[in-house]
C-alpha cells in the first residue's frame, strides 16, 4: 500500500530563525510558525485557535530564511512531518518533537527593498533535488 506525507503551511514566523551549521558543515534553520484558525463557538462567540508548528530547512533554502525571513514573517511552506525523540539529560525521560521538513517556501509577504526589486511579486524557493514536476508524478493516485 503506498502513502503520502506531505503538508503544506501558511502561517507567521513566531521567533527569529536560529541558523546553525552540522559538524559536516550542513547550514539548517528551524524556527516556529503560527497558524490560526478563526470560529464561533457554540454561543455565537468569536474564537480563534493558534497552533505552533516546528520547521527546520536544509542547504541552500536556509540561506534564503538567513536573508529575507525574520519574526513576522509570512510563509507557505511545504515538507514532510518528522518525528524525533531523545532523553532529557536532566530527567531521563523521553522527549518527542513533531517538525516539517521543508522543502519548498514561498515569501507571501517581503522586506521593502525586495518588494521594490521584485516588483512586489512573491518569491517561491525550493530545495535543490526533485522538481515539482517530480514529487507529484511520484504519488501513488
Amino acid at each position: 500500500m503506498a502513502s503520502l506525507n506531505r503538508i503544506a503551511i501558511i502561517g507567521r514566523v513566531g521567533n527569529p530563525p536560529e541558523l546553525k551549521m552540522t559538524p559536516s558543515g550542513q547550514q539548517v534553520a528551524t524556527f516556529s510558525v503560527a497558524v490560526s484558525e478563526k470560529y464561533k463557538s457554540k454561543d455565537g462567540q468569536p474564537k480563534e485557535s493558534i497552533e505552533w508548528i516546528n520547521i527546520v530547512i536544509w542547504g541552500k533554502l536556509s540561506d534564503v530564511v538567513k536573508n529575507y525571513v525574520s519574526k513576522g514573517s509570512q510563509l507557505y511552506l511545504e515538507g514532510k512531518l518528522k518525528t524525533r525523540s531523545w532523553d532529557d539529560a536532566t530527567t531521563g525521560k523521553k522527549v518527542y518533537r513533531s517538525e516539517v521538513i521543508c522543502h519548498s517556501m514561498q515569501l507571501l509577504d517581503s522586506k521593502k527593498d525586495s518588494e521594490q526589486s521584485q516588483g512586489g511579486q512573491q518569491q517561491g524557493y525550493q530545495q535543490q533535488g526533485q522538481s515539482q514536476e517530480e514529487l507529484d508524478s511520484s504519488l501513488p493516485f
